[in-house]
């Protein structure tokens, strides 16, 4: 019977219910929760204006969907919020629906979360295969990257949005860089990087957006040099950061049929990026988590964020990983660090129209530089033609075409190519009279010790291995065609068969017909529980017979023998 306490069991209620959260745990997560705040406050900002909204967006994300997936969600560690993933997705949506537009889809994608996570479909994103998953994360880097070269430069034209024109936008403006800006954002790159180099617990990133600022300010004043900054790309903002109000986005059928391609996309990545950080702590730290419930905790999150203005949310890796190395040891650490940025929010970002946009461009490239994985995209590039090939098509997708497209088909190649390893461990062969009869229940018996098969004329014995599904349809038609005209009795063996699904009951009712239409009998030999349960329900038991559904091969052959007779 379904129920969902069996399914939703919130980390945060397991660890208080459980006992053992102590004062030391807590200053532990207070420490830690402190520290991931200060690092998610440059990457919120960044996230928000790279993906097209306003900084004020990505950090309402940062603090409401930071604190719901710590509260709701289904592990001790993850950090919830904007993440470098969402940004071309979410540039696209707002780009042709507008901001409401991309409220409905993320609502839409935090709905397709909570119904994943009710039917335990979890799991399935550990079978996405990891070239796909490369594939997807190098190419949106590639991407995220050559948007911020408008800035990096100080170019001041329009960029179009796809790639390759891009570039060539770029290249043909090549003479009007900004050398001011590129400076800046050479300096604040340089800095990242060596300071990442030298130091831990504070993040190059906040640095260079402290120094940068600070820079850009003695600049204008001093020397006469304006950078671009926040304030004179949101002038709007001059005044501060206004309060987020609720925000209910008016439903019309025909714009949800057009969201729901984006919403499938952004629920998708934000399953593959949550779940893939979760295990990933999970490897690290020893514990276990609840994918389940992580999906419906983050399916809340994006419910409830875009009615303040926020954009869509997931776990992310970098900021989980700072959680753990600072001594994070529960949900309040995540709890802590959205509080942490509302407190920031509220007092501190005034301050924010002062930060150059090519200091956040810097901070945005070595995040792009971070999420290539451009090591293991060369690693992957030395596998088998199949993983090459599906590795590179998803990331040409990504890049070339459109995130929602590689999306879509990297699901269609996974599930091709589940099914073709399935098949490939699935067979049909014919056993002979030389063959050795192994016991159907004791397969670890030594086929030495075990009696030879005596298969008499006019009888045929095929041994199925693997599952019966709609993968073997064509190896059916194969054998089908290659019987004897003389067979009377054919057994088919099905010790190895785990289940059937309704297609391999299609296939074997076809079988069946087309057998008695030659004169030919069929026994079934060592068929399990589950299979003979599904034979009842779909009625081939009695189209069989009860007689000719046996438990192992001897007796099969025996009535194989009586039949003949």
């Amino acid at each position: 019977m379904f129920n969902l306490k069996d399914i939703y069991r919130p980390r945060i209620r397991h660890i208080f219910w459980k006992g053992g959260y102590d004062r030391k745990t807590f200053v532990s997560d207070l420490i830690a929760g402190i520290i991931v705040g200060i690092i998610a406050l440059p990457l919120a900002i960044a996230f928000g204006i790279a993906s097209g909204v306003t900084p004020q967006q990505g950090l309402i994300t940062a603090i409401v969907a930071g604190f719901l997936i710590s509260l709701l969600g289904g592990t001790r560690f993850l950090i919830g919020g904007p993440t470098g993933a969402f940004i071309v997705i979410v540039a696209g949506i707002v780009g042709q629906y507008g901001m409401s537009g991309l409220t409905i889809a993320t609502i839409m994608a935090g709905i397709i979360l909570i119904i994943m996570g009710v039917f335990k479909m979890g799991v399935i994103f550990k079978f996405i295969p990891y070239p796909i998953v490369v594939g997807f994360t190098s190419g949106i880097a590639l991407t995220i990257f050559s948007t911020q070269m408008k800035d990096f430069f100080g170019f001041t034209m329009d960029v179009p949005s796809g790639f390759i024109p891009q570039w060539i936008c770029y290249f043909k403006n090549i003479g009007s860089v900004n050398l001011a800006e590129l400076g800046m954002s050479l300096g604040c790159l340089l800095l990242i990087i060596l300071w990442n180099s030298k130091f831990k617990k504070i993040p190059g990133s906040l640095v260079a957006l402290v120094v940068g600022t600070a820079a850009s300010i003695c600049l204008d004043r001093f020397a006469g040099v304006s950078l671009a900054t926040i304030g004179t790309k949101f002038p709007e903002l001059a005044d501060g950061l206004p309060m987020p109000k609720p925000v209910f986005p008016k439903l019309e059928l025909e714009t949800v049929k057009n969201l729901f391609s984006p919403a499938f996309t952004i629920a998708i990545l934000c399953a593959i990026e949550s779940l893939l950080a979760a295990m990933v702590t999970d490897g690290v730290t020893g514990r276990k988590h609840n994918a389940n419930t992580e999906l419906i905790g983050e399916g809340i999150a994006n419910i409830v964020t875009p009615m303040f203005g926020g954009i869509p949310a997931t776990g992310a890796i970098a900021r989980t990983m700072a959680n753990i190395n600072n001594g994070g040891k529960s949900p309040v650490a995540g709890i802590v660090h959205a509080i942490v940025l509302l407190l920031i929010y509220l007092f501190l970002m005034p301050y924010a129209v002062y930060i150059p946009l090519s200091c956040l461009a810097a901070i945005l490239v070595m995040v792009a530089y971070g999420m290539s994985e451009w090591r293991t995209f060369k690693y992957l590039l030395k596998g088998n033609k199949a993983d090459v090939a599906v590795l590179l098509l998803t990331f040409g997708l990504t890049v070339l075409i459109d995130l929602t497209v590689a999306i879509e088909v990297g699901v269609l190649l996974a599930i091709v190519l589940f099914v073709r390893r399935v098949m490939e461990t699935s067979d049909i062969h014919v056993i002979d009279s030389k063959a050795v009869a192994a016991s159907e229940d004791d397969d670890s018996l030594n086929p030495e010790d075990t009696p030879m098969l005596d298969i008499p004329a006019g009888v045929e014995v095929y041994e199925i291995n693997g599952p019966f599904f709609f993968g073997l349809a064509s190896k059916f038609e194969e054998f089908d065609n290659r019987s004897n005209s003389g067979t009377k009795v054919r057994i088919l063996r099905m010790r190895n068969v785990p289940f059937m699904d309704s297609t391999g009951m299609k296939n074997l009712r076809s079988l069946l017909q087309r057998a008695r239409s030659r004169g030919i009998t069929t026994i079934l030999s060592g068929v399990n529980d589950s299979v003979r349960a599904d034979l009842v329900k779909f009625g081939l038991d009695k189209e069989i017979g009860e007689e000719n559904i046996l438990p192992h091969i001897m007796p099969a052959l025996k009535r194989a023998e009586a039949l003949l007779k």
